[in-house]
């Protein structure tokens, strides 16, 4: 990343398409040597577990609930408090995986209190957001806040830096079952409805099936797991299996523009420890317009990005760039953060920024399945999603209120495990074909199968190299996203189909990493039809903001044929 960096100033301007395939693919060919021809060559796959002998678990549910954190976990207790029968399942552990054990600031919006009416809070995210939030998901978030954090501080969640023993106390108290380590790669349709999931469990090695009259996908969302943000587990698992059983999905050109230090980025704890041993805090209305593109911008134009804000250095502009709406000035810079009360941002400890950090991800809630209510349920019957796994844009395509994301997914979770809950009432537990199994059981193992192939790790360097260029991913033209994504589709058509695995560990890698190469194909075909800037997407060749073409949202979905196709939802409308 520091190398990437230090490029960004100049040499991809004027950049061919020849010369980005021939330094992409240089970047790629020397991860492969540094790798040594056992991991990263197209060799000999020897399994240390035999796939003909793993053997197979159902598991029944009324309501499915996909995710441990605090999307999952509001969604599970208030799908159980409404009556039905819940099951959760995890990848990682409860209340430590995924970004939740990151968060530190809540947001709570009290009437008594606030200095603004909720309706005044969405207007003025909305102003931040420029027009590309979903006021109702906005709202709905201020207006059951405190409720939320009423429950939040009954579970002790604001005792400790970790969450696992507060969120322990209302799923024992209901006593959910939890499934942990478990990685779902497939999510099951039958009669136009969902009937369930399928995946492997890590301990023990098992194929696993589940039955579900209804399912809340809590997965939140993912990047390529890039160095300096603690999202490595992630991999917008859900959305790829949502997507794949023609679920809409929206909200991917937009980005996310966390950063990390240039010395040592991958040390995630030794920048950000500072706050992750604070227990986290409670936060006031405070509306902003952070996180955009603007330190890529400068590191495209000067060649060092400076801090976070509108300033260089030298405390002067950067003339041109993404543009940032009157009356959100940053108000200060930001700092390690760890006092109650104080609204400023926090950063790592100080040194030079680059930017990537959390590459391949939107903002909070801008990406994930369309929702088609206010109750987060999908396109396809029975299928539901909530926190970072539904693209609600609640805050639309910029970070603009800290806490927000956390509240946001307790919300959300919270209705739709109610509404999944009372839907599953009216149903009765679906079947699920012999044949239907037999195809996803081959899908599930087709790696540990494979007599030689790729390994995981070689292609994720490659999707890297590709992508987290900031003169791709997130300084956008379409010479170089059309570039990037001849590569992408080089690793569906040949590499994807050669991924091999040799235990269930790296069963789990390569899932995820076809899950990751789809997120790459979906992100720069998104940013190639939005052609403006506007918020955390910024074209080089479409420099301003189009109100008149581009009030709309961007939403994929996979036609009948399988092909990837894009779609208008205007803002302010549910899709048809």
């Amino acid at each position: 990343m520091k190398d990437i960096m230090k490029n960004k100033g100049h040499s991809s301007r004027g950049m061919s398409r020849r010369d980005f395939m021939t330094v992409a693919g240089g970047a790629a060919l020397l991860a492969a040597f540094g790798a040594g021809a056992g991991n990263g060559w197209c060799d000999s796959n020897v399994p240390k577990v035999d796939p003909g002998n793993i053997p197979v678990r159902e598991n029944k549910a009324d309501v499915l609930v996909v995710g441990s954190g605090l999307a999952g976990v509001f969604a599970a207790v208030k799908a159980h408090d409404a009556g039905a029968g819940v099951l959760m399942v995890s990848k990682g552990r409860l209340g430590a995986s995924g970004q939740t054990p990151f968060a530190r600031g809540v947001f709570a919006w009290d009437p008594e209190t606030a200095k603004m009416s909720a309706a005044q809070f969405t207007q003025k995210v909305s102003r931040s957001a420029l027009g590309t939030n979903n006021p109702v998901f906005t709202r709905q978030m201020a207006e059951h806040s405190l409720d939320r954090l009423h429950e939040l501080m009954s579970w002790g969640f604001f005792d400790s830096p970790l969450y696992a023993r507060s969120f322990r106390i209302p799923v024992n108290e209901r006593n959910i079952p939890v499934m942990e380590r478990v990685m779902l790669t497939h999510l099951i349709k039958e009669n136009g409805r969902i009937a369930g999931a399928a995946g492997f469990s890590l301990t023990p090695g098992e194929i696993v099936f589940f039955r579900a009259k209804t399912v809340v996908l809590c997965t939140g969302a993912g990047g390529f797991k890039p160095s300096g943000f603690p999202i490595c587990d992630l991999t917008h698992d859900g959305t790829c299996m949502a997507y794949d059983i023609g679920a809409k999905v929206t909200g991917k050109e937009w980005n996310d523009g966390h950063f990390s230090l240039a010395e040592n980025p991958a040390d995630v704890y030794g920048q950000w420890g500072g706050m992750l041993e604070n227990p986290p805090t409670i936060e006031g209305v405070g509306v902003r317009h952070d996180l955009g593109m603007g330190m890529n911008y400068r590191a495209y134009v000067n060649g060092t990005a400076g801090r976070p804000g509108p300033l260089d250095h030298d405390g002067k502009a950067t003339a041109g760039g993404p543009y940032r709406p009157a009356g959100f000035e940053r108000p200060a810079p930001p700092h390690q953060g760890a006092a109650k009360g104080d609204s400023r941002p926090p950063r790592p400890k100080p040194g030079t920024l680059v930017g990537g950090a959390s590459a391949g991800m939107s903002i909070h809630k801008a990406e994930g399945l369309v929702p088609f209510n206010d109750k987060g349920a999908s396109n396809i019957p029975g299928l539901y999603a909530a926190g970072d796994a539904l693209g609600s844009h609640m805050c639309g395509g910029i970070y603009t209120q800290i806490g927000s994301s956390t509240m946001g997914s307790a919300v959300q979770g919270a209705i739709a495990g109610k509404a999944a809950a009372l839907e599953a009432k009216r149903l009765q537990l679906p079947g699920m074909s012999a044949v239907v199994q037999k195809q996803v059981r081959t899908g599930i193992l087709a790696p540990l199968k494979r007599p030689r192939g790729y390994s995981p790790a070689w292609v994720t360097r490659t999707l890297r190299n590709v992508l987290v260029p900031n003169f791709v991913l997130y300084i956008k033209k379409a010479s170089l996203m059309e570039a990037a994504l001849a590569y992408v589709k080089e690793l569906q058509a040949h590499h994807l189909p050669m991924l091999k695995a040799g235990d269930f560990h790296e069963l789990r890698l390569a899932h995820e990493t076809a899950n990751m190469v789809l997120n790459a194909e979906m992100k720069l075909r998104a940013s190639l039809m939005r052609k403006e800037s506007r918020c955390s997407h910024f074209r080089l060749d479409y420099p301003e903001m189009d109100t008149k073409n581009w009030n709309a949202w961007i939403n994929i979905y996979k036609d009948a044929s399988g092909r990837m196709v894009l779609e208008k939802q205007a803002f302010g409308t549910w899709p048809a």
